[in-house]
């Protein structure tokens, strides 16, 4: 493909409304793509298409609850990821998972990374269960969360119900030199190789004890 993509570097605020009763806003990335709510546009040298680039997980559905077996009171392992409607053009993939709800959803005061990935190969379009253990594909290469550990770390809220963000981003490099980047360090090499971005929201509360 010669011809380059077409799309809109900008800030935008989502408001989602999570399992609570109340409604709060996503938090505000230093990446952001601006995306039309029914489908993006892509330009390729037949022209403009349609293909919205979209992440979902086998385990749970969009907005809803995220299975125990995937937290810090069960196998805390990744759970299953799979993605469509890869860019043209794309050389990597990343991945970030973060609660914005930290450390109580109704008083909000950071955002806290779970996993990081990137160097996720163009060629993928899923990542199986385990992975952050067990099955990452050849070349990627797992970042730091904010428990100072490469590999992934499952929701595991001290109070209310969070809500956790799987966000993928389709570059137009590899990332290389980086070492055991943070969140942070890795938006910033990111930065002017964004194609698109997707993301997936899931919530959780620990079980009430009894």
């Amino acid at each position: 493909m010669t011809s380059g993509h077409l799309f809109i570097v900008g800030a935008l605020t989502l408001t989602i409304t999570g399992c609570d009763k109340s409604s709060r806003s996503a938090p505000a990335d230093t990446l952001a793509v601006v995306r039309d709510s029914v489908q993006q546009l892509h330009q390729t040298s037949s022209g403009l298409r349609t293909m919205p680039f979209t992440i979902s997980s086998s385990a749970f559905a969009g907005n809803a609850s995220i299975p125990a077996k995937y937290t810090c009171e069960g196998a805390d392992i990744s759970p299953p990821l799979e993605w469509s409607g890869t860019p043209d053009g794309t050389r990597s993939f990343a991945l970030i998972v973060d609660d914005p709800d930290a450390p109580d959803p109704a008083k909000p005061q950071r955002v806290y990374v779970h996993w990081v990935v990137y160097d996720i190969p163009a060629s993928a379009n899923k990542l199986p269960e385990n992975a952050a253990k067990s099955g990452l594909p050849h070349g990627a290469i797992q970042g730091t969360n904010d428990w100072g550990k490469q590999t992934y770390g499952g929701p595991c809220p001290p109070i209310g119900r969070h809500r956790y963000f799987f966000k993928l981003y389709a570059l137009d490099k590899q990332l290389k030199g980086l070492k055991n980047p943070t969140k942070a360090q890795l938006e910033k090499a990111m930065q002017g190789h964004l194609l698109d971005n997707a993301q997936l929201i899931g919530t959780y509360e620990k079980a009430k004890k009894t």
